[in-house]
């Protein structure tokens, strides 16, 4: 009996390991978002480093807050940016930019996470009324950028004050991305398909205050897991 109760002892303990191990797994586990745009969709993971963005941003996914808001503002070797939600149904002479859900997100810069394009990033005010540089609460953008020779990326690497690693070395230098914005602006996330669709969104033709001429907006955002 003693051996019997032993062995189920021990079979209850290996399932147990197995489900603790999977759960710390799971909480490692960055979530995937689908960025439903009228140009094609772009998928995004959101990192789990970055946790008060991450779950604000899933928040207003399932809310639909971001259902039909356009890229406001877009500007080539640069960056594309969205989620103002005055952008919904806005007349084309409109400007936009000023929008939000009536709070900002804590800065949570984290200097692992870089401007490379395809990165996901929140936008803010101005230092000058922003010194926390806290975030949008809803408006982001996708960094498109471009690549940089040797000697730009060591004056940025200059200016920065820090030894850049081989891999951000050869990421400004071969992928591309907005160095210039390394330190200064929350990284939350990156595409991991559909630049070509950033890469397309870059491209339309802009006019005042670098809004799109043609609407180009987000459909929805579905969160994959």
């Amino acid at each position: 009996m003693k051996k019997n109760f032993a062995f189920i002892l021990s079979i209850l303990l290996f399932f147990s390991g197995i489900m603790s191990l999977s759960a710390q797994n799971n909480k490692k586990t960055e979530t995937m978002v689908l960025i439903k745009t009228t140009k094609g969709d772009i998928q995004v993971k959101l990192y789990n480093e970055t946790p008060l963005h991450r779950d604000n941003f899933l928040k207003l996914a399932k809310e639909g807050f971001y259902d039909n808001v356009l890229f406001h503002r877009v500007i080539k070797d640069f960056m594309v940016q969205t989620g103002d939600p005055e952008s919904v149904h806005a007349p084309a002479n409109k400007q936009l930019g000023m929008g939000g859900p009536g709070y900002t997100v804590p800065a949570e810069i984290v200097p692992a996470f870089y401007h490379k394009k395809g990165a996901l990033a929140a936008a803010r005010m101005g230092d000058n009324v922003n010194p926390k540089k806290e975030s949008s609460g809803s408006q982001f953008y996708i960094v498109q950028g471009r690549t940089y020779s040797d000697d730009e990326i060591k004056s940025f690497e200059a200016r920065s004050g820090t030894k850049y690693t081989k891999d951000k070395w050869d990421t400004y230098k071969y992928l591309g991305g907005t160095p210039h914005l390394d330190g200064a602006y929350t990284v939350f996330g990156e595409v991991v398909k559909g630049l070509n669709v950033v890469e397309d969104i870059s491209y339309v033709k802009c006019g005042r205050g670098d809004r799109p001429l043609e609407d180009v907006k987000i459909i929805e955002i579905e969160i994959l897991n």
